[in-house]
């Protein structure tokens, strides 16, 4: 499949092969295993000391005889803070004492990351952006009018001005998606405060490029070296089908 190469004032110039990578099913349950298991990578482990309510002497005696013990005494046999010559202290360790131990506290050794077969990966990265090429797709979510995949020459890899940048993608008629993603921005309730953006162009380079930081302070657009390219990034929410577009090297580097 060919499809035609934009020069930054948006006509079409060559035509290029697409990588075999267009080529892939769309597997919709991979794309989504993939984003969870890439989600939970950024998880951070948490959890208290794990000796955190117990370093105290109380202890538990059980024996009726033995020392230390609350036969006769007319108290809960729990474990209290010993003293010298057979006192006894106030109740510790178990979780409804005061400063006792938690009854269901977070472990840090938990395993908190979704693992994947290294497989079952590569081919949903492909299926992945496989899915930027299906029209279909990409139009429930997206509003432009070019044709998918948007393949863009090497030029605006070197584009360092954040004004240049919008002019290349308003020339190649994708300003009503920048209007959706800059419209539908939502501030978020609750303690986590911030503002909420939806996903708009995602733009694929070559390597360290001055784009990089050129486009990143446009609202919704997401800007990566194909050599660190996620499904998360192709695919938000685990949803195939995002708007990208691509330089012409980067696409020489799937192959």
């Amino acid at each position: 499949m060919k499809v035609s190469i934009y020069s930054m004032d948006g006509a079409a110039k060559d035509k290029v092969e697409l990588p075999s990578a267009f080529d892939e099913e769309v597997r919709e349950d991979l794309i989504k295993r993939a984003f969870l298991s890439e989600q939970s990578e950024l998880l951070q482990p948490k959890g208290a000391f794990y000796r955190a309510g117990l370093q105290t002497t109380a202890r538990y005696v059980g024996r009726k005889e033995a020392y230390h013990s609350l036969k006769n005494r007319g108290q809960a046999m729990l474990p209290r803070e010993l003293f010298p010559k057979g006192r006894i202290g106030r109740v510790r360790v178990v979780p409804w004492a005061v400063k006792g131990r938690a009854a269901h506290p977070p472990h840090p050794e938990k395993v908190l990351v979704e693992r994947m077969n290294e497989k079952e990966k590569k081919k949903a990265l492909r299926s992945a952006i496989a899915a930027t090429a299906n029209a279909d797709l990409v139009k429930d979510v997206h509003k432009f009018d070019a044709q998918v995949p948007i393949v863009v020459e090497d030029g605006i890899e070197e584009i360092k001005k954040t004004k240049d940048v919008l002019k290349v993608l308003e020339n190649i008629k994708l300003e009503r998606d920048l209007e959706r993603a800059s419209n539908g921005r939502k501030r978020r309730t609750g303690r986590k405060g911030g503002v909420k953006t939806p996903r708009s162009v995602l733009i694929v380079v070559s390597g360290e490029k001055p784009l990089l930081k050129a486009a990143k302070n446009i609202p919704g657009v997401d800007v990566v070296k194909v050599d660190s390219i996620k499904v998360s990034q192709l695919a938000p929410g685990g949803r195939p089908g995002r708007l990208t577009l691509w330089s012409a090297s980067a696409l020489k580097k799937i192959e």
